[in-house]
């Protein structure tokens, strides 16, 4: 028994996404009180801060002003690396124009129908785009963190498996791409799901630094945390609040982790969270206060 505690009990890497709480908001939010959220949530400790994207303006009107954004943000005070998302390779040229941008973050898919929807892209054309994004980033010293949507089942019809998954993680890797995130965009998954997904992915493709993007219900979060972590994921994204979901789906906005009970539940299993907790309740309220600015969808 001790043994499987020691082997449990170890540190998780965190990306904090207000990016993805602030994208379905109607009400656009003031390019200043933006700013002012990230910097708060930069003093909390997290790995990644998701914090904008550069995408059309047209797909996500909230984050048009990510570039002045960045203009206003402050990373001297901090050992957390931004992330923007970008849809395509113009994006990710603006975004790698910046230096204070680390993570340049691509939502892939083999789901060619959410391609479509999301970024107006086929898997072919996707491809491609990886290919050029990761050249890019080699080019422009960033990092390349590539997210796998629709990974816990299809609603569209489109295949689906978990040898599916494997088979496109060991794609990215033998592309040079370690860092993936796993979405469940519409909270389809399970527990019993997401527990072989991450066994099956850390015994047939240990080259990748495999994470947990999940949008969630309040009732059944906890046994996929638990499923994941327990099955080697030790890489997680949460929301302060857990508000957000994907416009672009094409179903019901499902909110994101709360942040909050990730580290509720690392802190009942005494997993390492080195963060600032002061930070992250001065960071907690101006996040509600910031995302409740108007209803949200």
């Amino acid at each position: 028994m001790p043994e499987q505690i020691q082997k449990i009990a170890t540190p998780i890497k965190i990306t904090e996404a207000p990016r993805d709480a602030m994208q379905g908001i109607k009400h656009f939010i003031p390019t200043r009180q933006k700013a002012q959220l990230i910097n708060d949530i930069l003093q909390v400790g997290f790995d990644i801060v998701d914090f904008g994207s550069f995408v059309s303006p047209k797909a996500i009107p909230q984050l048009r002003d990510t570039a002045e954004v960045i203009g206003m943000i402050d990373i001297t005070q901090t050992q957390s690396k931004l992330m923007a998302i970008i849809g395509n390779l113009k994006g990710a040229r603006t975004a790698a124009s910046f230096d204070e941008v680390t993570y340049l973050g691509f939502p892939f898919s083999f789901s060619e129908t959410f391609l479509k929807l999301n970024i107006n892209s086929t898997l072919l054309q996707a491809q491609a785009t990886v290919e050029a994004l990761q050249e890019l980033c080699a080019q422009k010293n960033k990092k390349l963190l590539v997210y796998l949507s629709m990974a816990f089942g299809n609603p569209y019809g489109d295949a689906w498996s978990i040898d599916l998954i494997i088979q496109w993680i060991d794609y990215l890797c033998r592309r040079g791409i370690h860092v993936v995130a796993l979405s469940d965009i519409i909270g389809v998954a399970d527990g019993k799901m997401v527990g072989e997904v991450f066994r099956r992915i850390n015994s047939e493709v240990p080259c990748a630094d495999v994470g947990l993007h999940l949008h969630t219900h309040e009732h059944n979060w906890y046994e996929k945390v638990d499923a994941a972590y327990k099955a080697g994921c030790r890489r997680f994204d949460g929301v302060m609040s857990g508000l957000g979901g994907c416009p672009m789906a094409g179903y019901e906005l499902v909110g994101n982790l709360n942040t909050r009970h990730l580290i509720g539940y690392c802190d009942k299993n005494k997993i390492p969270v080195t963060l600032n907790r002061e930070a992250f309740d001065k960071a907690f309220a101006a996040a509600v206060k910031t995302y409740s600015l108007a209803p949200a969808f």
